[in-house]
């Protein structure tokens, strides 16, 4: 009997065995966080209709009813709409503004995937109302930050090691996207392309088991169907894979011209618009409410408008028209302020997009080119490649959707070639932009986003040589023997700095013969300093240092008063860095 039990604690104790119990925690909760976000993306759509209806009386698409809609009420419930999200947004939580991806990357890289448990609630509100009056957005975004937000709870109250914090992140940001186009492949790949950056299996599968979990939520209330009416696809002439390229490269144009406009917009709103934050989404909704008088196909996520694309039922012009519209419209909704996402617009203007390349190529060609509306389905994976820089994710999604293997060649290539294009011209995704001109570069990796984290006041040193401007020669050569420094701050009788003095600047008059006493500090020292403050990050402290070939770097109170408050060295930053990453492997 001791033998078995022997043998028997001999394989529990097998170190195969022991991974799987340590990592059975994190399993659990990405079921839990599945099933949660399962139910959130049903309840999103569900308010998204209440609201529709609540506006207008109607809860179908828009095309179905628009006519019967009096114009006033078009353009005045999207205005009406807007400065409810307005209000909402300024009270409840600023992060629901916008499209909503850049904030949980930003959560993930900077933050260990940390996102305010409101958010969530708010963000269901502030796009279901900007959706539901007719904001041209999309609804995968927002549900993309609730799944998140879901995932950073769950993981907050179990109090989840930091290393699992993001891949619970990922997992509800999977459990959004599966369940939104009923597509679990592609909900993974969102995740781990966009959002985590990695596919090691510690990740890899949590993220599996939510993606899973929630598709079958959205199955059971929606059915197994397609987002999409989906034209069969079939290849007319093997010519016809030189064709797809250029659509490709199209899309790539197309992509970038949406990336531009969308953020030129948000700098108009922002710079021109000399009112209130709140109201400017109202205004947004006034100018969109205009656009859908003649155009109603950009009205909310516009999964009409792509259905009728796909299925050849608007003519070649309109198809051109409402890819720019869709474009404005887009714009005007996000860059007022209103609450939404950017994945369905992509998809909607790559379907207008292919749409009209394939019938052009079609009048063109007619014995070669297939069904105008197969060019209108890959360039909506083309569209979301390029803008995203995510050609996995893209692929995956339209293939999910149609499950047909035949169009996986042109889709493959038409994504990469809209993507590289898209890179080349551009620098930075539709997400990462965002981050940028906030000063969040992902590119720089784990390294630039620990530094990123850390504030220069947790690490400078207020033990400071600083010396009056008026000081002689002699005092100052007494400064540099007394405290054994390389630099001495200049400072004015109020304590503003005004230069730096190293012992470069004194080795040129040394050989002079001009008496000691004649020369003061002023008229050695550096006057053009580089100077941080408290507030700024370490990365931005170090970034400066490299530019400029110096190991220090005054730090002041405030820009205006140029107030010596301390001093940030080298040997500060690296010690601050290795302290940051010995915490986080403790962890």
């Amino acid at each position: 009997m001791m033998k078995n039990h022997g043998k028997k604690l001999q394989w529990l104790l097998n170190p195969n065995w022991q991974g799987i119990y340590q990592n059975t925690p994190v399993l659990l909760l990405a079921l839990i966080i599945g099933v949660l976000g399962g139910y959130g993306a049903v309840l999103f759509r569900f308010i998204i209709k209440g609201v529709q209806f609540a506006f207008y009386q109607h809860s179908v698409d828009f095309l179905e009813f628009e006519q019967m809609i009096p114009w006033y009420i078009i353009v005045g419930i999207p205005a009406l709409g807007g400065l409810i999200v307005g209000v909402l947004i300024r009270l409840g939580a600023r992060e629901a503004k916008g499209h909503g991806v850049p904030e949980v990357m930003e959560a993930v890289a900077l933050r260990d995937g940390y996102i305010r448990k409101r958010v969530a609630i708010v963000k269901i509100m502030a796009s279901a109302i900007s959706i539901g009056s007719g904001g041209s957005v999309g609804r995968e975004g927002p549900i993309v930050q609730i799944g998140s937000s879901i995932g950073s709870t769950v993981g907050q109250w179990f109090k989840v090691p930091r290393k699992h914090q993001k891949t619970l992140v990922g997992c509800g940001a999977a459990a959004g996207i599966a369940a939104t186009f009923n597509a679990p492949i592609a909900g993974v790949l969102f995740a781990l392309e966009i959002l985590l950056g990695e596919f090691g299996v510690s990740a890899f599968s949590p993220v599996v088991i939510s993606s899973v979990m929630a598709t079958t939520i959205s199955r059971h209330y929606f059915g197994d169907f397609p987002a999409f009416i989906i034209p069969a696809h079939e290849i007319q002439s093997l010519w016809e894979f030189l064709i797809y390229p250029f659509l490709g490269l199209l899309c790539g144009l197309v992509s970038v011209a949406f990336v531009y406009i969308l953020y030129k917009s948000e700098d108009i709103f922002d710079d021109y618009v000399k009112i209130p934050d709140f109201i400017k989404p109202a205004l947004g909704g006034f100018l969109l409410g205009l656009i859908l008088l003649k155009f109603p196909h950009v009205f909310g996520v516009g999964y009409g408008g792509i259905n009728l694309a796909l299925t050849n039922q608007l003519p070649t012009l309109m198809l051109l028209a409402l890819c720019v519209v869709k474009i404005l419209a887009t714009s005007i909704t996000i860059g007022s302020g209103g609450s939404g996402g950017v994945f369905a617009p992509s998809l909607f203007i790559g379907a207008m997009t292919g749409g009209f390349f394939g019938s052009c190529a079609g009048m063109l060609f007619p014995n070669i080119v297939a069904n105008p509306g197969t060019y209108a389905l890959v360039a909506m994976g083309a569209l979301v490649a390029g803008t995203t820089h995510a050609p996995i994710t893209a692929i995956l999604i339209i293939f999910e959707l149609t499950g047909d293997y035949k169009i996986i060649l042109p889709l493959m290539v038409c994504c990469i070639i809209s993507t590289l294009l898209a890179i080349a011209i551009k620098r930075g995704s539709i997400y990462t932009i965002k981050l940028r001109r906030r000063g969040v570069d992902l590119s720089g990796g784990m390294e630039q986003n620990i530094l990123q984290q850390l504030k220069v006041k947790n690490h400078m040193s207020s033990i400071l040589s600083t010396i009056n401007e008026g000081a002689t020669l002699n005092l100052i050569m007494e400064m540099f023997k007394k405290t054994n420094v390389s630099y001495l701050h200049m400072v004015d009788a109020n304590g503003h700095l005004t230069g730096i003095i190293s012992f470069r600047d004194i080795r040129p008059i040394l050989d002079e013969e001009i008496p000691p006493s004649l020369i003061i500090a002023r008229d050695i020292a550096t006057l053009e300093v580089k100077t941080i403050t408290p507030e700024d990050s370490i990365q931005v402290a170090l970034r400066l240092m490299s530019s400029k070939g110096i190991s220090q770097l005054p730090v002041i109170k405030d820009k205006e008063s140029r107030i010596l408050v301390g001093c940030l060295r080298e040997k500060n930053v690296i010690s601050a860095y290795d302290n940051e990453v010995s915490q986080r492997e403790m962890q």
